[in-house]
């Protein structure tokens, strides 16, 4: 693309001014922004410590609140090709191997929330929006920059690289994940660890377990863990995650969330779930982490967005989701107050606060629940999911309903904020 090789010869000054939207990470949440704000007619420089951009891990999953975002940006298509279209959200008692409850995914779902509900692999995704950044002239990639220090000038923001080059710009989007430094200069605390450990795994399609769900995403649950599996990459592949709270944390020993541990707590399920277990990659683990959330996401120029601002458990698949939201909402907000960045991102996080805010406490609530150990909250919870209908959406309207392209950001005027 003309331009690029341009830019990489700029980067070589020691300061560079740019009247651009300084964009710290090239992950999902970052690409994201980077579309989305070039689609409000501004141009985006993104920082990645990396020396490419890419993704670490395999599927994620998307509702229709992050694709009707992804169609907006122009590339629901090309991931339309390389996704694949679950038939169900199963839930499935780990232990004695059957059914609790059922989210139809098909045409009633589709037609309720106008968009469909997606698997792919992260990868995948990633791809799919690098390759949209490169084709936009407004959207200029740095990859192997990593990001020192973020910080507030006068009408601008800078941002100071390790490796002595400095960009000037407009103002600064940190999307630079969990252990964001940025966010430190926001808010002080700390990523909250409760001892849950992830394993994931990828296999072709031909080698997974054979059970009735195949074509469905599905979670056991059981005491203390759950396993998560579907297909990913046109069905081709096939997507595991397996997480356990480890009690050696608990007791606070100093090695803990081990392979040895994983088989011990998983020996209690059902057959068909060790068996699967088997093709768990058990070299790398995830310690799982999220944190609070917090009142304010902004300082003067600088703001945050994606796991930078709102991280949390996976365990209702939003992380990536609302990150995504978060681009559209933000773009909005830039629209409307361009050339004041300050009141844009006021208005930006006064809209997204509130609801990232609900669905991290409500993923705290509902890892509570699908990891109970209790007898009583067991039998409640089984009753209430088997009787609900698979085409009742009453529970999952306010996370799959939202349109953040209709949110206050893009009706509101510079008065009410």
């Amino acid at each position: 693309m003309s331009g690029k090789s341009t830019v990489e010869e700029r980067v070589k000054t020691t300061t560079t001014q740019t009247g651009a939207l300084l964009v710290v990470g090239g992950g999902i949440g970052g690409l994201s922004a980077g579309l989305a704000l070039a689609r409000a007619g501004q141009d985006v420089w993104v920082f990645e410590k990396a020396h490419e951009f890419r993704e670490i891990g395999a599927g994620l999953q998307l509702g229709p609140n992050a694709v009707r975002v992804l169609d907006w940006l122009g590339v629901y298509d090309a991931l339309s090709e390389v996704a694949f279209f679950p038939h169900r959200l199963v839930l499935l008692d780990a232990i004695a191997e059957r059914e609790l409850g059922v989210l139809d995914l098909g045409e009633s779902f589709r037609a309720h929330f106008g968009y469909p509900y997606l698997v792919a692999h992260r990868s995948d995704l990633l791809d799919v929006l690098l390759q949209a950044c490169k084709d936009s002239e407004r959207v200029h990639l740095l990859p192997n920059h990593t990001v020192e220090r973020v910080e507030n000038i006068p009408g601008g923001a800078r941002v100071v690289c390790d490796n002595g080059n400095e960009f000037i710009g407009k103002a600064v989007i940190a999307a630079d994940g969990l252990w964001s430094a940025t966010r430190g200069l926001i808010h002080k605390d700390d990523p909250v660890c409760k001892g849950y450990v992830a394993y994931r795994g990828t296999l072709p399609i031909e080698q997974a377990t054979e059970h009735p769900w195949l074509d469905d995403v599905v979670m056991w649950i059981g005491p203390g863990m759950h396993f998560v599996q579907y297909p990913i990459r046109r069905g081709e592949l096939y997507n595991q995650v397996a997480v356990f709270e480890s009690s050696r944390f608990l007791n606070g020993e100093p090695e803990w969330g081990t392979p040895e541990e994983l088989f011990e707590h998983f020996s209690m399920c059902a057959p068909r779930v060790k068996e699967a277990l088997r093709n768990i990659h058990t070299d790398r683990h995830w310690v799982m982490n999220d944190r609070e959330p917090i009142p304010n996401w902004t300082d003067g120029r600088i703001t945050l967005l994606g796991d930078a601002a709102h991280p949390m458990y996976q365990y209702m698949a939003q992380g990536a989701c609302q990150a995504i939201e978060d681009a559209a909402c933000l773009a909005e907000a830039v629209k409307d107050f361009t050339p004041d960045m300050e009141k844009a991102f006021a208005l930006y996080q006064q809209q997204r606060i509130p609801r990232t805010s609900r669905i991290q406490t409500s993923v705290r609530v509902w890892g509570d629940i699908i990891h109970t150990r209790d007898a009583t909250a067991v039998l409640l919870r089984n009753t209430i999911l088997s009787n609900r209908a698979p085409d009742d959406f009453q529970y999952v309207e306010w996370i799959y309903g939202f349109n953040p392209l209709q949110s206050p950001a893009t009706t509101q005027t510079a008065d009410t904020v």
